[in-house]
């Protein structure tokens, strides 16, 4: 068996037996995603949506340090 056919598992456990699984064994893991309020998996899109949840671009949003308002005018000042 080769580093392709399978991989080692690494438990939490030290002491735990190592666990390799051949590809044949595994399971696929199923995405799911939002669509139109709803969920759905992405499998059963269609060609075009597939290219759509591909193309997809994540973000992170950062933390504002602080956050003073100015009662006079209204405006929030960062």
């Amino acid at each position: 068996m080769n580093s392709k056919e399978a991989s080692t598992l690494s438990a939490e456990n030290p002491d735990a037996p190592e666990i390799t699984l051949r590809d044949d064994e595994r399971q696929p893991c199923e995405v799911w995603t939002r669509v139109m309020g709803y969920h759905r998996p992405t499998t059963s899109f269609n060609v075009g949506k597939q290219g759509e949840h591909a193309e997809r671009k994540f973000f992170v949003e950062s933390k504002v340090e602080k956050v003073e308002k100015v009662e006079k005018t209204g405006v929030t000042h960062v």
